[in-house]
């Protein structure tokens, strides 16, 4: 149990250290072109750095898009679909875990 939590502890650190403030990947220009009051450039790269340990490269090019459409967030979750639920899942996951991170 140990171990697990130095793990956990490690992975924070590598995903926080990459909270700088430059802005890179499609989530993080997503996130900072959002137009939301709480976007800064700390925490979008935070939000990437999760993102680049969560989803794959596909994966956050379609995550990015519910920044720029929000209904589309929700067209993907209420489908049936079994590779849009798939995806919502990682998807789901995903922000947990950035919200949990990054504040």
């Amino acid at each position: 149990m140990r171990r697990f939590g130095l793990i956990a502890a490690l992975g924070a650190l590598v995903v926080l250290g990459g909270c700088g403030g430059r802005v890179s990947g499609d989530i993080g220009r997503a996130c900072m072109a959002g137009g939301r009051n709480a976007a800064s450039p700390q925490l979008c790269s935070c939000v990437q750095g999760v993102a680049n340990q969560s989803l794959s490269a596909s994966d956050q090019r379609r995550a990015a898009l519910f920044f720029e459409d929000p209904d589309r967030a929700q067209e993907t979750r209420a489908s049936d679909r079994a590779g849009d639920e798939a995806f919502w899942l990682r998807y789901k996951a995903f922000s947990q875990r950035a919200e949990a991170i990054c504040g």
